[in-house]
């Protein structure tokens, strides 16, 4: 069936359309009605509930909440158990030194902050934002932009739902539905792809440094009550990850006996035969960890990419018809390893330019104002001392670039800036790889099943489902440069940089087939960075497909 003889779509109309329930779009909606109750704002949210993609690790800085609703902590939260203790280690093979706070900037302390689930946090702000009046729809995937004659956007579509495998309307299927607006915020998350769409479209990105990313791997435990430490924040660098890779790691211990212990592997990783997944499972048998998780009990897994590029890679926030909000705009404060202050602060910002815009008649032009006004910002502030940290962990490797870092971090701290002005990122995390001829195989032990696991059984605890019948939402443009480059030359590489076993090479007599297990994706989006040619493109599946985590 052509486009044309599709049954048209359903339109509805707002004042504002937010795509993406995570704070960013939630703060935004919830400030809109704040500015103007009579505003109408809808929210477009492709989890199956609000928080179901919600995926962070998380320390939460409150300053955002302060501002939104101050009076939180007189009300019953999800937020409930604040930080007693900051940790820093750094790993070798067998051992570990721990570092002294005193070393560490200011902006490194987690005092006042507070360890949550960033899913429970977000269902509980969506509560917030429907007593003022906001539309959510979870369950709804925003597809499609809507652009007006002069190409300004108008609004999203829905993905239509029902399509069979083959592309073709099947016996439940459904036309999605078209929600415009005088306003459009786009809060996705990290490579998002919408937001991915419209920054190649706009040219938000010319003259910023390349997006860069890292892949959090997180598992929720429930540990033996004797070893539990409510309040407890643990950070290390160093084993399992050689010198030349970035990434570091988490244990936040919360409410209830539960840990939440994670691994960020940057993506600008030089070795095809790395394995972020079977990195953090081998993080996790080091002599100073895993007695953590002895009598334990793991409930839950879960990945996601992470914004990393910070102050030099933040696109131009403004387009004609809306914003980008959150980790679509890229706010994540990296050696903090936070990012939901900053896009709940995005959100606000960007709402009270369009509640202003709306006042004063405006529709569909670009929000200049919003765009000039963050770097001037608390998000402006807090991204600024830290904008060298990558740049220099990426020249130096991991022990140089810490200590440099962590030097650059006091100049700006005491100095107000940095001596170094500000450091260029280079090339993007795909251009990174090298061919496998020029890397070392990496031997991984197997899994022992008690603190280590398989892909399989932690996939099953990410609760992921999509429905079969459906066409796969990772497109490989060329599949012939899949087999000469990625397979070939980069010994397919995507077998090991997924996180949930989507992606396989299966060996033949007639050769090796490209096999796509497009039910098992969590949505993480790292095949779309870390291809070596850009061949894939990840796309939404049909709305409420995907992972659903509990307490993440």
């Amino acid at each position: 069936m052509t486009a044309d003889e599709l049954p048209a779509r359903e339109r509805m109309e707002f004042d504002v359309v937010i795509v993406g329930a995570g704070p960013a779009g939630l703060a935004a909606a919830i400030r809109l009605k704040q500015r103007a109750p009579d505003l109408s704002v809808v929210i477009v949210e492709k989890g199956s509930e609000v928080g179901a993609h919600i995926l962070s690790g998380a320390v939460i800085d409150p300053v955002a909440l302060d501002r939104l609703l101050p009076e939180w902590r007189s009300e019953e939260t999800p937020i409930r158990t604040p930080v007693t203790e900051d940790r820093f280690l750094y790993l070798g093979p067998a051992g570990s030194v721990r570092l002294p706070a005193f070393v560490m900037p200011p902006l490194m302390s987690n005092h006042g902050n507070y360890v949550v689930s960033l899913g429970n946090v977000c269902r509980w702000l969506a509560g917030k934002a429907e007593a003022l009046g906001v539309e959510i729809y979870p369950g709804f995937a925003a597809a499609e932009l809507i652009f007006d004659d002069n190409g300004a956007v108008i609004g999203v579509a829905t993905g239509d739902m029902g399509v069979g495998r083959d592309g073709e309307p099947g016996p439940n299927y459904q036309r999605g539905m078209e929600l415009v607006g005088r306003y459009t915020l786009v809060g996705e998350g990290a490579r998002g792809s919408l937001a991915k769409q419209l920054i190649a479209r706009f040219g938000l990105s010319d003259g910023r440094e390349p997006q860069k990313f890292g892949l959090g791997i997180k598992e929720l435990w429930q540990v033996d009550p004797a070893r539990h430490r409510p309040g407890l924040v643990q950070h290390s660098f160093g084993w399992p990850l050689d010198n030349a890779t970035g990434g570091g790691s988490f244990l936040y211990h919360f409410e209830d006996n539960q840990v939440v212990v994670g691994l960020v592997v940057h993506l600008n990783y030089q070795n095809p035969y790395l394995s972020p997944f079977r990195e953090f499972q081998r993080f996790k048998t080091h002599p100073a960890i895993a007695p953590l998780f002895e009598g334990g009990r793991r409930i839950s897994y879960g990945a996601r990419a992470i914004t990393e590029g910070g102050w030099q890679s933040v696109p131009n926030l403004a387009f004609p018809g809306g914003a980008l909000i959150g980790c679509s705009a890229g706010f994540v404060n990296l050696p903090r390893i936070k990012g939901s202050h900053n896009a709940m602060l995005s959100g606000m910002l960007a709402a009270e330019h369009v509640a202003a815009a709306i006042a004063s008649g405006r529709a569909h032009d670009t929000l200049e104002d919003y765009e000039a006004a963050w770097r001037g910002s608390e998000i402006g502030a807090d991204l600024a001392k830290v904008k060298n940290v990558k740049p220099l962990w990426s020249r130096l490797g991991t022990f140089g670039g810490i200590l440099a870092g962590g030097a650059d971090m006091w100049a700006s701290t005491l100095f107000g800036g940095s001596p170094l002005g500000t450091l260029k990122h280079g090339k993007p995390d795909f251009a990174a790889t090298k061919p496998a001829a020029k890397a070392r195989v990496i031997d991984y032990p197997k899994p022992d099943g008690v603190v280590s696991f398989d892909l399989a059984s932690s996939v099953f605890l990410s609760n992921t489902n999509h429905e079969e019948d459906q066409p796969v939402h990772l497109r490989v443009a060329d599949p012939l440069l899949q087999k000469t480059s990625e397979h070939d030359v980069f010994a397919g590489l995507s077998q090991r940089y997924c996180p949930a076993g989507v992606y396989e090479w299966i060996e033949g007599s007639e050769g090796p087939r490209y096999q796509i297990n497009a039910q098992n994706c969590v949505h993480c989006k790292t095949c779309d960075i870390k291809d070596p040619n850009q061949n894939i493109t990840w796309t939404v599946p049909e709305g409420g497909g995907g992972p659903n985590y509990p307490n993440m």
